[in-house]
């Protein structure tokens, strides 16, 4: 099958020939439909997220399965299914208690090293990055990764489920719970934080300000629910916002993945505030805040994927698409083949359009 691999830090992705195994026990073998670029992999590419080389990576994917192990018993040949990042044990203290995303028992779902490699090429080993890699024809990939669901969901609609739109919105519903009738603020309106606007506004915020220095990202944010928009490149965005809410928003989430940008996310709250960092911060970045802020409860957190239980919200959110109530039609700013993928995260890099996704035959 051809995938797109990847071969150290800072060199493009190249389309290669490559075998991947059969399903044991918990697997399942998943033809790809359609495969989402998203922003975490370039924290991979450029080294900021250190991982393994050479691999396969790839995880907002959607596809047919084509074949299951032998103690798989939710899914079956032809259903529909969306891949997640937050593969869970179902076990653990975390599982148990409702916070998947962070189960810390995943290597009880890796493959037993005496078999053969789920990747290989010529024989030797491949990195499935994630647990996932769906940047490839087909994934092999334990039944805790994927969700079933009704097959009239389109797959590239689908696909952005596995990570973009339940990171959003789980960020704004799970992680933070923003109440009815909230003031929230979006520092990035990319991919994940159109979908944090979406979220507030189905939690049903009363005003949601988008912040981003890019124009058709702000005014896209207009589409998804903001009522108001600042440009950062003109303007200073933590005294813009203390001017609209005279004096701070209720609940604020930052969606790049900055030090800067993580600062001012918990220096635009007013009192009793929480600011949720959802973008991916490079390893080593560390963040400063003045610790006075805090004598006035101001609070700040971290969330994994928006803290989402995916085989429960990813249905739950594909009922609100067809309700009309969540939009997943406009994100998607191009379908791109697997050969394109190099130049798809060259676009990425300009911050223009929310996501490209690979179409597979």
């Amino acid at each position: 099958m051809k995938a797109a691999i990847f071969r150290g830090i800072g060199k493009p992705l190249t389309i290669e020939d490559i075998d991947i195994a059969q399903p044991e026990a918990h697997e399942v073998l998943i033809k790809v439909a359609a495969s989402g670029l998203c922003h975490s992999e370039l924290h991979v590419f450029d080294g900021s997220l250190p991982m393994p080389s050479p691999g396969v990576f790839g995880h907002e994917a959607a596809g047919i399965v084509e074949a299951v192990g032998s103690q798989v018993k939710d899914f079956a040949p032809g259903d529909h299914v969306i891949s997640c990042l937050s593969m869970y044990c179902g076990h653990c203290k975390e599982c148990l208690t409702g916070h998947m995303s962070i189960c810390l028992n995943l290597n009880k779902l890796l493959r037993d090293p005496t078999l053969p490699p789920v990747l290989s090429k010529n024989g030797e080993p491949l990195h499935q990055g994630w647990g996932l890699a769906g940047f490839a024809e087909k994934m092999l990939v334990h039944e805790h990764g994927i969700v079933k669901i009704d097959k009239d969901i389109p797959l590239d609609l689908a696909a952005l489920l596995g990570c973009g739109v339940t990171t959003g919105l789980g960020a704004v519903l799970n992680a933070a719970k923003v109440p009815v009738g909230s003031t929230v603020a979006v520092i990035g309106c990319g991919g994940v934080g159109i979908n944090c606007i979406q979220g507030a506004r189905l939690a049903g915020a009363t005003r949601i300000i988008a912040i981003d220095r890019v124009p058709s990202k702000l005014a896209s944010a207009l589409k998804f629910g903001a009522t108001d928009v600042i440009d950062a490149s003109k303007e200073n965005c933590v005294e813009k916002v203390m001017e609209l809410t005279n004096g701070g928003v209720d609940y604020s989430f930052e969606v790049i993945g900055k030090k800067e940008s993580s600062e001012q996310c918990f220096n635009m709250l007013a009192p009793g505030g929480t600011a949720t960092l959802v973008g991916v911060i490079p390893v080593g970045t560390t963040i400063e805040l003045m610790g006075i802020s805090f004598l006035f409860e101001r609070k700040i957190q971290g969330t994994m994927l928006g803290g989402n239980r995916f085989p429960i919200d990813l249905p739950n959110y594909l009922k609100l698409y067809k309700m009309g109530q969540l939009n997943l039609d406009d994100l998607v700013t191009e379908h791109i083949r697997l050969e394109d993928i190099n130049e798809g995260y060259e676009k990425m890099k300009t911050g223009e359009g929310m996501r490209r996704i690979i179409i597979f035959d």
